[in-house]
């Protein structure tokens, strides 16, 4: 092993903030690094000031660092990571720029780039925009049996207050209590951001803003935006997009929850979701006073036929790829529907979570399309960057442009203008597409993978669902309950839900007793998401999910 010093930076004030830092520092025979001086005969680093580019001098602090020589990438991964954990790293500590550290320490550059990715998606650090990586905020004791741990031991893993508030679409999780390893439905790799671009479009978007974007501007978002998304979805999903009837949210459930408020206001009282779904939109929905009435969901999607019988002024539908079965809507379904809207003057909402990740062929366009009169179209830049750029779209039938706006004069939730106009940029310039190809072969790489591994060591298991998104469904063995695989996860440290739980009745009323089961005559079911892991957890996340249903077959 070689023992190493890293300089961390010092304040902009020039005294040395705890754990704060400054590079530049020279590498004696020894490994050690100097900071801001010269090294001993000896090769030991010596602590002094040096000057700063503005030719104040600072103090710089030494960090000792343990490197196994041939593992360098790595043993810098864990002895950060420990320097964190027990807090010799400090939250709110400023690291060092990747180049000043891998000069320090005498590896390469991007060496250092790689671990500070893996740490930020981790949430160890954190990366803020021109401002350099720092330590996380707000550590959270994780069990030492999540971690595989001896029982003494505990591991911190700092949280940081931004990355909770979109860690888990379900409002009512407890952040604390944050898994170690995550294989939820619907959630990015938050690791694989796309940070150098996005600050470059922020920058731009900055320095170009003339000043009457940066007032309060229009509630249906800036005009840049708006253009830029009605380009991009009518080229990438067919969407019919007039930039007027285009916008702006704070994600999809702000969309839903406009549109839903909308229909309440012109006396909607019902609206049909799928039977299995996201619980909070179904929340959403209700809290604007529409009651909510589950529609069967069969291998060809939601039971377009039941909505006349049902008397519901409108449905949502994840028409593209199903959430969390996987299934598309079927053609004949898909006419079905918008006949029906076009009928009784019904309203369809369309969400397109995941609508551009297909794996296996061109994706399906947007149902939308076919009848942009009746057809709200919803999206998000969540699943293609990540929950915190923090903004989603609707794209409205002329009938409802006015009552959404009126709503969101009500509400008065408008997105900031300056991350609008810096996704703005990253539509015109093609960033945006470069992300969504990007993500696109990581996820249809990490499903082949999950695909393998169920194939090789589960007999009498499947993965259903279409090769799309950023989960599948895998249908257990016969007579496997789906509460006995997430309990042998959860002992693991792994989060794993089953089918169930997605479902309407008994998400919503579990003191009516659960099934174990995926409900409504579907094979009990785990939804596996292949997203939230970064990449060097992947491979652990499914061998996790795979021993945890092995681990049930075998019996206690």
């Amino acid at each position: 092993m070689t023992d190493a010093w890293a300089n961390l930076p010092a304040d902009a004030t020039g005294t040395a903030a705890p754990g704060s830092a400054m590079t530049g520092a020279s590498v004696t025979d020894s490994g050690t690094a100097t900071t801001g001086t010269s090294a001993t005969d000896t090769g030991t680093a010596s602590t002094g000031t040096a000057a700063t580019g503005t030719g104040r001098s600072a103090t710089g602090l030494d960090v000792h660092l343990v490197l196994d020589p041939r593992r360098k990438t790595d043993s810098l991964e864990a002895a950060l990571r420990e320097l964190i954990r027990d807090g010799r790293l400090a939250a709110g500590t400023r690291m060092p720029a990747t180049r000043g550290l891998a000069a320090d320490l005498g590896i390469a550059r991007n060496s250092v780039a790689e671990v500070y990715g893996r740490l930020i998606g981790e949430g160890w650090l954190e990366a803020r925009t021109g401002a350099g990586t720092w330590v996380a905020a707000g550590p959270v004791a994780v069990p030492a049996a999540a971690a595989g741990l001896a029982a003494a031991d505990h591991v911190v893993v700092a949280l940081h207050p931004a990355a909770a508030d979109h860690a888990v679409p379900d409002a009512h999780r407890d952040a604390a209590a944050a898994p170690l390893l995550d294989l939820r439905a619907g959630i990015p790799d938050t690791s694989a951001f796309p940070r150098s671009a996005w600050t470059s479009a922020m920058r731009r978007a900055v320095s170009a803003a003339p000043a009457a974007q940066l007032e309060y501007g229009l509630p249906a978002g800036v005009a840049p935006l708006r253009r830029a998304l009605s380009s991009y979805l009518g080229r990438a999903r067919g969407v019919v997009a007039d930039h007027d009837r285009v916008h702006v949210t704070h994600g999809a459930g702000h969309a839903i929850h406009l549109v839903g408020a909308a229909l309440t206001a012109a006396g909607a009282r019902r609206i049909a979701v799928e039977e299995y779904g996201h619980r909070q939109h179904r929340d959403i929905l209700r809290s604007v006073g529409l009651e909510v009435v589950p529609v069967p969901v069969d291998e060809a999607g939601a039971a377009i036929e039941r909505l006349d019988e049902l008397r519901v002024e409108g449905v949502l539908l994840t028409p593209a790829h199903q959430f969390p079965t996987g299934v598309p809507l079927s053609p004949a379904r898909r006419t079905a529907v918008v006949q029906w809207a076009e009928r009784t003057g019904g309203l369809v909402i369309e969400d397109d979570y995941d609508g551009e990740f297909r794996f296996d062929r061109r994706a399906v366009g947007a149902l939308q399309s076919l009848s942009p009169d009746h057809v709200v179209y919803v999206g998000t830049a969540s699943k293609s960057l990540g929950p915190a750029v923090g903004l989603g779209w609707c794209v409205l039938p002329g009938r409802l442009v006015a009552a959404v706006a009126e709503e969101r004069r009500r509400d008065g939730a408008n997105p900031g203008a300056l991350t609008q106009l810096a996704l703005a940029e990253f539509l015109a310039r093609g960033d945006y597409d470069r992300a969504v190809r990007g993500a696109r072969v990581r996820y249809r790489t990490r499903r082949q993978h999950l695909h393998e591994q169920i194939e090789r060591r589960l007999t009498g298991a499947r993965l259903t669902g279409m090769a799309a998104g950023l989960q599948c469904l895998l249908e257990l063995p016969a007579g496997i309950r789906e509460q006995e695989v997430t309990g042998r996860a959860a002992s693991a440290g792994l989060e794993l839900a089953g089918l169930a739980t997605f479902r309407a009745d008994e998400a919503e009323h579990p003191a009516a007793g659960g099934t174990g089961t995926g409900g409504a005559g579907h094979p009990p079911a785990m939804v596996v998401g292949f997203g939230a892991p970064p990449a060097h957890r992947f491979e652990e996340a499914v061998d996790a999910a795979v021993h945890a249903v092995e681990s049930v077959i075998a019996g206690p």
